[in-house]
């Protein structure tokens, strides 16, 4: 039985296990969580309430990486 949830990442979909946390969504990902940005279901966001942020089934995650430079 697959237990797995659909979610939308960057308009691409994925899946994940159900009670999946954000950061450690981005992590499975391959990404780094102190250098990106979250849109959550349109809307930004902040970074205190990402280990809170328990993932459901057609969420839509935009995210962006931190660039530096000028």
């Amino acid at each position: 039985m697959n237990d797995s949830i659909t979610l939308y990442v960057n308009g691409e979909e994925k899946t994940c296990q159900p009670q999946t946390v954000l950061p450690e969504l981005l992590a499975q990902q391959g990404m780094n969580p102190r250098l990106v940005a979250v849109e959550y279901n349109g809307e930004i966001l902040h970074r205190q309430f990402w280990p809170e942020t328990i993932i459901q089934t057609d969420d839509r995650l935009e995210v962006v990486t931190i660039v530096g430079g000028g």
